[in-house]
């Protein structure tokens, strides 16, 4: 065909999938369910041009539509990479987390029973082999996200629905496609009848060759793109890049899932990149992928709904009866798994729960599209699937997509109205009255000084005053409508108000680069799960979610576990350093919250809300600083460089913004301004990498560094080496209790401890001892010790440290300084001085 035909075609199909876009806002349908319709009548028309004799002038274009070279390939390999590609640049991985069991089961557990209970049904009411027939369930199994994400997003439906959609959406490809891998090789090989055993068994090598493929590229991708930091075009062309040499090696150098590839090199990209790359080229490239993702998902399925009338030629009423039963046993499927299996799991407290009309929504939101129609081509294109075999899977296929999005899609936005998931909770109801209230009386305000300043006309004024009043008396009388809601949900609303605004607060900062691309994502994550926990929970939900966020994970104890037994510092370093920037950030934020507070909250819910959640923020405040003291006691030395850096950055900022005010006041010509900003960039460059951070501290070398042991010689340094215990205790671990005998003293090598005494705390940090007064004036302890870090401690029992303090200087003056500071006499402690005999 003639590359100027399809080059008009391809650019005529823009033009529909232009204005199918408000065409399906105007019909309040989804937009694929559209791009469906007007492709299948594309086609259908272009059939019926050529076989009618009223006019042959459209034949030639016809003929062109027809003619098209869409091959299973350019779906498989240009579209779906694309699409897979940008929905895992897209997601919020950390909140997805949050849901990570629902979206396994759907994604991985219901393809696998879909693909089964659609198999086997067929095989038993039609002729065709049992390989067919799972092959056919392989194709139905996996669901199209678009339409029902567009639907939820036109509605503001909770995001927790949208997140397990498309979170089960974008794994249930890689595993349909998996599965039809697998059954299409049987299929081709004229097996009959599958051992599914050998399927089952190369299932995981198609995942782990695939996943790991794609980790490969992406860590190497990463490096490279970070060589070229100051090259944005560079990168972006990288990232374009990425899937598809993903894709292409899988599929066809490792022989694993080529779609699995290309989903964890999205998800490597995703949790690496923001910490490597500047935030604006983040941005620019998440932004570049959406607009390719939408090209894509808009040509993948116009274009397979063009083979529609060609995939549904021949169709006979026993295919209608057919397709009947594919649409029951893939509903049956996914019906056990959401209202059986699913709240069995709840039940056993393995899945966190998901509320009925959700499980309805998603029961029904499953609809079927172009990755569908993809595969039901790339089985009809094989010359080694019998003929009868690819005329039902081009007319099953086909016919359940259509029946998807025509009927579940079409009215998938009633289903949810009469679910009541399109309206807001009673509590956002009323917090959206007293937000219009405040509001407007803010803008009253606003414009009656604007008036003033411009000396506007007093009739126009009065008159458009007149119209503004009886709307602000309106929003005022629905305010105090509400007015009887309990103060329980006021806290709650005014949590949601301040999770919101801390989110947005974050966001202004990464864009102002006060707060580095590596800690965005993190941050962000906290405030998310903030929101969340407020809506879900109110005080209780919100608590827990700051605690949590302070608190030391798995992955921070196995780090400092590998550290200690094994010498592997390398994790631990990494995770402490994350967590040093991570808590720097979370307080400068956190000292932002308190105008918002004494503000807008305090204008809305009243003082006594304001003061309760001034309070609960100070206790964040308190809880940030705490283990931000833990840190500085440990490293006092990198938490000064990380303020340090923080500042720098600040002053960067502050220089950026004058440059600009400069060139827009015509100060300074483009010329000067760029060479500043390309020096401005280079300096910024410097301060995005974050200072080493060394642990590597072993016992030895405390022994030696530790001043308290600086007049020991050699012998008995390493006498004390041997006599020394290592004790290894959690964040919020009690080390020693009140009134219990005391026969220890602890020094600490990493990590920190808070001391409380008659009501006092104190804290202390690496290189410091405790335990000492106690054991000498041979007392009960009167301090509780508690880790506020995981600390690891070394301890000395009592004799072993009375023959030391006999030897060390510096021991005893340690000894002589607390004692004198708790009102005690210190000879009392101390050994009594060796008295040389007299010659």
């Amino acid at each position: 065909m003639d590359i100027v035909i399809i080059t008009t075609i391809i650019a005529s199909l823009f033009l529909v999938i232009g204005a199918a876009e408000p065409l399906a806002a105007r019909l309040r349908l989804p937009f694929s369910v559209i791009l469906a319709v007007v492709g299948t009548l594309i086609g259908v028309g272009a059939i019926f041009f050529l076989q009618t004799e009223l006019t042959d002038a459209l034949n030639p274009v016809a003929e062109a539509i027809l003619g098209l070279p869409i091959r299973s390939n350019v779906f498989l390999y240009v579209f779906l990479p694309t699409l897979l590609f940008q929905a895992t640049l897209g997601m919020n991985l950390r909140r997805m987390l949050d849901d990570w069991v629902p979206i396994l089961l759907l994604a991985v557990v219901a393809v696998v029973v879909a693909t089964l209970s659609v198999g086997y049904a067929l095989s038993y009411v039609s002729g065709l082999p049992l390989a067919a027939c799972l092959l056919i369930g392989s194709i139905v199994s996996t669901t199209d996200p678009s339409a029902v994400v567009s639907i939820f997003r036109s509605i503001s439906a909770p995001q927790r629905l949208a997140r397990i959609i498309e979170g089960e959406s974008l794994l249930n490809d890689a595993a349909a496609i998996a599965l039809f891998g697998l059954f299409m090789g049987f299929v081709m090989l004229g097996v009959p009848d599958p051992q599914l055993g050998g399927a089952v068994a190369r299932f995981p090598m198609l995942i782990a060759g695939g996943a790991f493929t794609g980790w490969v590229l992406a860590r190497l991708a990463v490096r490279v793109m970070a060589l070229f930091n100051q090259h944005e075009l560079a990168q972006l062309s990288i990232s374009v890049a990425l899937p598809y040499l993903a894709y292409i090696g899988a599929e066809q150098s490792v022989g694993a899932s080529g779609v699995i590839a290309v989903v964890a090199a999205g998800l490597t990209l995703n949790l690496t990149a923001p910490g490597r790359l500047q935030p604006q080229t983040w941005t620019n490239m998440r932004e570049l992928w959406d607009v390719l993702a939408h090209w894509a998902g808009a040509l993948i399925f116009i274009l397979a709904a063009l083979l529609i009338p060609r995939l549904l030629g021949g169709i006979h009423l026993t295919d209608v009866a057919l397709i009947g039963v594919v649409v029951l046993a893939a509903i049956a499927a996914r019906a056990v798994i959401l209202f059986g299996l699913l709240p069995l799991l709840t039940l056993m407290r393995a899945s966190p729960a998901v509320e009925r009309p959700y499980r309805v929504a998603i029961l029904w939101g499953g609809l079927r599209g172009a990755v569908t129609l993809a595969l039901a081509l790339a089985v009809t294109e094989s010359f080694r699937v019998p003929d009868e075999t690819k005329r039902l899977v081009g007319i099953l296929a086909t016919g359940f997509a259509l029946f998807t999005l025509i009927a579940q899609g079409t009215t998938l936005r009633w289903i949810i109205g009469r679910l009541g998931l399109d309206r807001l909770s009673p509590i956002d109801e009323a917090l959206s009255r007293q937000v219009v209230a405040v509001a407007l009386q803010t803008v009253r305000e606003e414009v009656s000084r604007t008036t003033e300043n411009y000396e506007l006309s007093r009739d126009i004024v009065r008159s458009e005053a007149k119209h503004f009043g009886s709307r602000l008396d309106n929003a005022v009388k629905n305010a105090e409508a509400s007015a009887n809601i309990l103060d329980r949900d006021r806290i709650t609303l005014g949590l949601i108000s301040l999770a919101g605004h801390e989110r947005d607060t974050i966001l202004a900062r990464v864009h102002e680069r006060t707060i580095s691309a590596r800690m965005a994502e993190q941050v962000l994550f906290l405030a998310d799960r903030l929101l969340e926990g407020a809506r879900a929970q109110g005080r209780s939900g919100y608590q827990r979610a700051a605690r949590r966020s302070v608190a030391y994970g798995a992955s921070f104890r196995l780090s400092v576990m590998m550290n200690n037994r094994l010498g592997m510092s390398g994790f631990l370093a990494r995770m402490t350093a994350d967590r040093f920037e991570f808590l720097l950030s979370q307080q400068l934020i956190l000292r932002d919250l308190g105008k918002f507070i004494d503000g807008r909250i305090r204008r809305i819910h009243g003082r006594r809300v304001a003061d309760l959640l001034q309070e609960m923020l100070n206790r964040r405040i308190d809880l940030v600083e705490t283990a931000l003291d833990g840190l500085r006691l440990q490293y006092p030395g990198y938490a000064e460089e990380l303020e340090r850096r923080f500042i720098r950055r600040t002053a960067l900022r502050l220089e950026e913004r004058e440059y600009t005010a400069m060139r827009d006041d015509g100060l300074i010509g483009a010329e000067v301004f760029t060479t500043l900003m390309q020096d401005l960039a280079a300096r910024r460059a410097a301060e995005e990498k974050r200072p080493k951070l060394d642990i590597a501290l072993r016992r030895t070398d405390l022994v030696r560094r530790l001043p308290l042991f600086a007049d020991l010689d050699a012998a008995t340094l390493k006498r004390l080496g041997r006599a020394l215990r290592t004790t290894y205790v959690d964040a919020g671990e009690t080390v020693t209790r009140k009134n219990r005998p005391a026969k220890t003293v602890y020094f600490i090598e990493s990590g920190a401890v808070e001391v409380e005494v008659g009501g006092q705390t104190r804290r202390l940090g690496r290189g410091e001892m405790f335990g000492q007064m106690a054991l000498l004036a041979n007392k009960a302890t009167r301090a509780e010790v508690k880790a506020i870090a995981p600390s690891t401690l070394l301890a000395l029992d009592e004799m072993p440290f009375r023959r030391l303090l006999k030897r060390s200087k510096a021991i005893q003056a340690a000894v002589r300084d607390i004692a004198v500071k708790r009102g005690i006499d210190p000879e009392t402690l101390l050994p009594a001085p060796n008295k040389k005999k007299a010659s």
